[in-house]
Order: C-alpha cells, then structure tokens, then sequence
C-alpha cells in the first residue's frame, strides 16, 4: 500500500466493523489454525484478497483492513470551471432534476468550450455538495440558522437566577364584559430552574408593557397563598424583543431593582422551549375540560374572564406546581423550595408599587375620602391632606383597596368599605354601570300610546306608496 491509513478513531463505527469483519476471516491463518486454501474454500474469498488482506494487516494492523477512499474520488476529471458552474446550477434551481442540470450545464460548456460532463459526473457534484450548503443557498439565512446553527442551551443553577417571560393566546373563548365571545392573552413568568410559575395576568387585551408589569409585580411579592411560595427579584430577565418587553418603563424598572434584562435574538425565539412547554401542559392539562375550548363542540354556557382567573390559579398551584417535571424530574415548588435560600425582596411593598403598579390616576381628596369608579376609599391619614391632588395606583383585577402617592411618595393605602371583603374587577364595575345605564335608559324613554303607533303606521304606508301624478281627471272625461 502506498500511503499509511489515518488513525483508528478517525474511521466510522461500521468502517471499524467490516474491518474487524476481514479481520476474523484471516485469524485462523494468522494464528497458524488454517492454511490459506482451507480459508478460501470455506468463504470463497480469492486467494489473492486474503493475500492483500493478510500483508494489509501486518503493515498497518485493523486500519489496514479499511477499505480506503481513492485519491481521486471526490475529483470529478473536470475543468473547475465546470464544477462550480455545475454547483451554481443546483444551488440556482434547486426543484430542478440532475438530467434539467446536465442538459443546462452541457449548453455551457457549448458556448464557453468547456470540456461537457457526463450524467454520472453531474450525479457525483450533486451528492458531494453538503445539506448545509444546499439549505443556505436554497432556503436562506434563517433556515440555515433554525437547521443548522448551534443554540446555546442555557441552564439556571439556582432558583431565581433566570426569569422567563412570554405572552400567549390561549386556545378558549370566554363571555366578556360586553356578553360577547372573546380569547383572552395569559402572560406567564416562569422560573427557568424550578420551572415553577412566579407570577401571571389574564387579560382580553393585547400583550402591553401594562401586563408585563402586573405579572412582574405578582412574581415579585409574596404571595397570600401559603403553597405559593415563589417570590423575590430575578438576577436575569429573559424575554423576546415585543414592544412591552423593550419598553423605557420595564427598563427603568431593571435598573432599579437591579435585574439583569436579556432578550432573545430577533426573529429566532429557539431555547425559550421551557415556557412553551408551560403553554403546552396548560393546553393539554387544564382548558382541554373547560367550555369554550375551541377543539371541543360542546355547547356550554361559557366562563367569564374572572372565573377562567381563578381556575388557573388553582390549577397552577395545585397540579402544575406538584406534578413531576419531565425533565428535572422533580416537583417544580419542592425544587424551588429545596435549595433553602433567601429571596432577594425589595425594600418594600410601597416601592413595587411605585415601579410596577403603572396604572396611575390622578384624584382629589375629600372630606369623605377619594372617590374612584363609583367606589369611596377612606384611610384616616387622608384627613391630613383634603383638597390635595394625590396619585392613586391599583391593580385592575382587585379594586377593594388602592395605594395612594403624593409628591412621588408613598402615603398610604384606602380601602373601599362597600368591597373590602370581596376581589372586584375593574371591568366587573364598569360592566355592572353600562347595565345599569341601559336599564335607567329604558325607563326614562316613555312609552308611546296606541294612536300615537297607529298614526306612525299610516305615515309609514304613505311614504311607502308610490307618488301620485299631478294630472287632474274629470268625472265626465
């Protein structure tokens, strides 16, 4: 053999196996247990290849006995020229066949006085070229990148050190507040080393920097669910690049509690497969039993946004946050809860508040306290400043108590008497007064009497008919 064979662990597993293979074919004449004809009798072999066989192993052991590339086999005996235009060609069309090629490629050479392939050379280019290659050139960058690009798995190595966050719209139609069929969105923030959920906002409006912020706040605080434990601030922030994710207000907020934002790539959401794998189980696990799931045709009254609330919060504290994670084979709220460390909280309630509570109206102090969407809210500490102008911050899902800023400083928290002991929505009570108008609306309108729709009939039948002719007619005509 003229060259030397490359290193054993440079050959595939099944070039190693058909060696071994050879090799158990001439052991017994190696080993001197039978001569050379006993072997080519009992295989039928050629005497001459186990010759070739034999003097291969003793000079270069089991790599000898692996069939070797020829040196020329990936040079097709073509000008490059042809080769590359060749490649161009299957690059350039890509659902044309090789014999469209051939006859495209021996034009060409035509033209230009190249040397012309044969089918069989145009074949050996066309298996040459790489599935890499062929996918950039024919299905672009961003395929290339989904196929073939490394993606770098990121893994958390303690609770709270990798915060994910994204938006959906799930697969149920709810009764809105107008008794109209509606999807609601459901934001989720998700700790990426327990996979347990921080926090999360229902809601039938769009993904909005106002979502994001009242899930933040959620994931943040304590919970008042004692199995619920999940709380404190991120090190790190993962998000895609949505507009209520880079908004100047979520970034402020990052920067003062000190969290770390990351954002995916833009245009290539791969490695975020945790918390959709969350939307999956939520899919597969909880709507999939309730009415109004749109893969199911029964007819059930539907649920309205407040009730769907409430189940999920169940659902995630009571069977997604105990089930066996597939893959850290733990219960995500036991593994969270099992490292035994302390949350990072903020300094106080009152300062969350201020950072993440964005919606903020600007009220009056009276002498029996703000007045609010219908709803009184007293605390004795607003006596001090009747007639101010203060800013009042509430969370939309719960309008029982409101926290209330003056001059950019916490003051204190008012508490509506009428729903302290209830969680009220915001949209419940604008709801409840749109009812409430249209009833008023119906009793104001007076009736019409009998005559006054009779003669509102006979006006009605005279527009109606067809316009008389003015031409006079006799009697005696």
């Amino acid at each position: 053999m003229n060259n030397e064979p490359a290193p054993l662990t440079s050959y595939s597993e099944e070039q190693r196996k058909t060696a071994v293979q050879k090799f158990r074919i001439i052991e017994p004449y190696l080993i001197g247990e039978k001569k050379l004809n006993t072997i080519v009798g009992e295989t039928g072999f050629a005497k001459r290849t186990l010759h070739y066989w034999i003097k291969a192993y003793e000079l270069y052991g089991l790599c000898g006995l692996i069939r070797q590339k020829r040196c020329d086999a990936n040079h097709f005996k073509l000008e490059k020229e042809v080769v590359s235009e060749v490649e161009q060609l299957i690059y350039q069309y890509p659902k044309n066949s090789l014999t469209s090629i051939h006859r495209k490629i021996c034009s060409i050479c035509e033209e230009k006085q190249w040397q012309r392939p044969s089918y069989a050379q145009v074949y050996a280019i066309a298996k040459s070229l790489s599935s890499a290659a062929k996918t950039l050139a024919t299905d672009g960058t961003k395929a290339y990148k989904n196929q073939y690009d490394l993606i770098y798995r990121r893994e958390a190595n303690y609770p709270n050190e990798f915060w994910q966050a994204d938006h959906t719209l799930l697969d149920i139609v709810l009764m809105n507040e107008k008794g109209k069929d509606e999807r609601p969105w459901l934001t989720i923030i998700l700790d990426e080393y327990s996979r347990s959920i921080a926090g999360y906002f229902l809601s039938f409006q769009a993904p909005s920097a106002i979502q994001t912020a009242l899930a933040l706040h959620q994931a943040v605080w304590r919970k008042s669910h004692q199995d619920w434990s999940i709380c404190g601030i991120p090190e790190h922030f993962y998000t895609d690049h949505g507009s209520d994710f880079t908004s100047k207000h979520l970034e402020q907020v990052a920067i003062d509690l000190k969290i770390n934002l990351v954002f995916s790539t833009v245009g290539v959401p791969r490695g975020r497969g945790k918390i959709e794998r969350f939307f999956l189980t939520v899919n597969q696990l909880f709507l999939q039993d309730l009415p109004g799931y749109i893969h199911n045709k029964k007819s059930e009254p539907l649920l309205s946004l407040h009730e769907l609330d409430a189940k999920l919060e169940t659902f995630i504290i009571n069977v997604y946050h105990q089930r066996v994670h597939g893959t850290t084979k733990q219960e995500p709220m036991t593994r969270w809860n099992q490292s035994g460390f302390l949350p990072n909280m903020p300094e106080s309630l009152e300062q969350l508040d201020l950072l993440l509570l964005k919606v903020a109206k600007a009220r009056k102090v009276h002498s029996d306290g703000i007045h609010f969407q219908g709803l009184r809210y007293t605390e004795p500490n607003l006596a001090a400043f009747v007639g101010e102008t203060v800013v009042i911050r509430y969370d939309p899902r719960d309008l029982a108590e409101i926290r209330v800023f003056y001059n950019d400083r916490y003051l204190c928290t008012a508490i509506s008497p009428e729903i302290a002991d209830y969680t009220v929505d915001l949209k419940e009570i604008v709801a409840a007064r749109n009812n409430r108008k249209r009833t008023l609306q119906k009793q104001i309108t007076p009736e019409k009497t009998v005559i006054e729709e009779i003669v509102e009939s006979k006006q009605f039948e005279t527009s109606s008919e067809k316009p008389k002719s003015n031409l006079k007619r006799y009697f005696n005509e």
